[in-house]
């Protein structure tokens, strides 16, 4: 059980699997905790002449719910994904082409869109697509009462004043990415979260490492 006091990194157990399909270029499958994320990269292919960068590949992630079809809410989760994704990717490196992450979510048992991120980055890995460097997404959320929560259930969302999501590159000072929040926090709070998550985003590196690993010894 994660101790859930004030500025704690405890994490979920994450699982991952690469090359769990033949099909795609990459994929991977990720779990934290009991959610799970399937990632698949298609590419460097080709693209339409209308869709077509001169100086770089397009970049293009399409998000697909458990069920029915994606509505706001995961069509901001995709674009927030993508742009992610886009800063990850060595894009110049081909141009006139288009690499498509494609993520279904099998299970939503909360911190989703981190894990998404996740499995997107480990996708790439696999795909072996160039990349600036690896990019770990945590989410947190903050209590009544103070307290920090990495990695929170559906519940713990639920009943949460404010949540966080943060993605840091993998470098030693870990330069934030990308990020998002909602609900009611102070500045002094937000910073707080910051750094629990930055502390909590250097295990997730640790452990895209070791499953790469892991991956290479069993090929």
């Amino acid at each position: 059980m994660r101790n859930k006091k004030a500025e704690n990194a405890d994490l979920m157990r994450m699982m991952c699997e690469l090359s769990p399909l033949s099909r795609p270029d990459g994929s991977a499958t990720f779990c934290l905790g009991e959610t799970v994320v399937i990632a698949a990269v298609y590419g460097p292919g080709e693209v339409k002449i209308q869709k077509e960068l001169a100086t770089e590949a397009n970049v293009e992630v399409v998000y697909k719910p458990k069920i029915g079809l994606p509505g706001c809410t995961e069509r901001f989760q995709e674009h927030i994904v993508k742009n992610t994704c886009k800063s990850l990717v060595l894009s110049t490196q081909y141009p006139r082409t288009k690499i498509t992450v494609i993520l279904q979510e099998l299970q939503d048992s909360g911190s989703l869109l981190a894990s998404c991120i996740n499995a997107a980055c480990l996708a790439l890995i696999d795909s072996s697509v160039a990349m600036k460097c690896l990019i770990a997404a945590v989410s947190c959320v903050l209590n009544g009462d103070g307290t920090i929560v990495v990695d929170p259930t559906s519940a713990e969302e639920q009943d949460a004043t404010a949540s966080f999501l943060f993605a840091f590159d993998s470098r030693d000072d870990g330069v934030l990415v990308s990020s998002h929040s909602e609900g009611t926090f102070s500045r002094e709070e937000y910073q707080k979260c910051l750094i629990v998550c930055r502390k909590a985003s250097k295990k997730i590196v640790e452990f895209y490492r070791s499953s790469v690993e892991i991956g290479r010894a069993h090929v």
